[in-house]
């Protein structure tokens, strides 16, 4: 007997926590309105059982997907269908954010002119690994583990239906191994009652599991909270603290994928050009532990986790395109100036730099601004004087 699935809840009224977002769905089902989504969360907080109550409350029918293996050709097949029909399909796809971005993009059309539903569930941050079309076209929905009471009532349920015994100090043990994740919890009852399908005790759940395997993410010390810590660890570089918020990562489960993504964006944002070997180090991290995997991914990201924090830092470019897009926002855009413009006829009186030896003074925007402050540090100092010896140039 598979218990996760056998005590799925099949109504919103049955899904335990996530109230807030109950309430949401619950308005939207009332009204026949529902918006694309994209549900992120750690693993087992319900985001796929949630979506296909949804498809049941709607009478909408349910087709589900797995980004690994998804294929373009049998979305296309299934919205051919409907094409006539009054009807949408509710499409479900699990793991949205290892689609690759040309996916993602052939996602934009259907959700678009509204030929389907688009659930899609992640328990990564979609502001990191969603493009920019999926994230404005649908509703973003964070889902939370469960709290230790909502597994409570869950836990008591099950006993009830099954009819086992099961002392407090195993109960509380089941409850604090299970992390917030409702399917880890149905799982180690189901094992534990295999051992002894009448009574689950202390002594059966060590046997099957001798510590929590999400410790590392539950309460207040969650997914994000770990990533931050590292992050702000290595910034700080204090080595140390990195690896330990690293190890505390990789014990609770994390994704090595997405640890070295963070660590790329980490490289860019808080190295930048004082150490240009950082990014590189970043990016080949993450294309080796893709290929590799734990364990030995541990080795690769613990190494380049020492990289980074050790390395010098600058935030020069972050800051500069920030501000640059402040003033964007904030300012009517600037005129181009038409020589720099390919199809306008002032394109003859463009100075072509290597033409000069490599730089020629030139205006490149029709006010002056500021954006780019260098530090100085590491390897941006030698940019820095490239840029100091190209504005002291009499050429021109």
């Amino acid at each position: 007997m598979n218990l996760a699935l056998k005590f799925r809840p099949k109504k919103l009224d049955e899904i335990l926590g996530q109230k807030e977002l109950v309430s949401n769905f619950k308005k939207f089902v009332e009204l026949n309105k529902l918006p694309h989504s994209i549900f992120f969360g750690a693993a087992g907080c319900g985001k796929t059982t949630f979506a296909r109550v949804i498809a049941k409350e709607l009478s909408l029918n349910f087709f589900e997907f797995d980004a690994a293996s998804f294929k373009m050709e049998e979305l296309r097949k299934i919205l051919e269908k409907y094409k006539e029909s009054l009807y949408k399909p509710l499409i479900f796809i699990d793991e949205i954010h290892r689609l690759s971005r040309t996916q993602q993009d052939m996602l934009l059309v259907p959700m678009e002119n509204s030929r389907c539903i688009l659930i899609g569930a992640s328990t990564e941050n979609p502001y990191f690994v969603l493009g920019s079309g999926i994230r404005s076209r649908s509703m973003l929905f964070e889902f939370k583990p469960l709290e230790d009471e909502d597994l409570t009532i869950l836990l008591k349920r099950v006993q009830k239906e099954l009819n086992f015994s099961i002392d407090k100090e195993a109960e509380n043990l089941c409850i604090r191994l299970s992390a917030g994740d409702a399917r880890s919890l149905l799982n180690l009852i189901e094992f534990a009652l295999v051992l002894d399908e009448k009574h689950i005790s202390v002594d059966s759940l060590q046997k099957l599991k001798n510590k929590a395997f999400a410790e590392g993410t539950k309460e207040k010390d969650t997914h994000y909270d770990l990533i931050s810590a590292f992050i702000k660890s290595m910034r700080g570089s204090d080595v140390d603290a990195a690896i330990y918020y690293l190890a505390r990562m990789i014990e609770a489960g994390e994704s090595a994928d997405f640890i070295a993504r963070r660590m790329i964006i980490f490289s860019s944002e808080d190295i930048g050009n004082a150490d240009t070997n950082a990014i590189n180090v970043a990016t080949n991290t993450l294309i080796a532990v893709k290929s590799i995997g734990y364990p030995e991914a541990r080795i690769l990201l613990a190494q380049c986790c020492v990289y980074l924090a050790s390395a010098k830092k600058s935030n020069s470019s972050y800051l500069a395109i920030n501000k640059a897009l402040d003033y964007v926002r904030k300012n009517k855009a600037l005129a181009i100036p038409n020589y720099l413009k390919n199809k306008h006829e002032e394109i003859k009186n463009y100075l072509y730099p290597h033409d000069f030896g490599g730089y020629v003074r030139q205006k490149y925007l029709s006010k002056d601004l500021k954006f780019y402050e260098s530090k100085g540090i590491g390897e941006e100092e030698r940019l820095l004087q490239n840029l100091i010896f190209y504005k002291n140039s009499k050429k021109n």
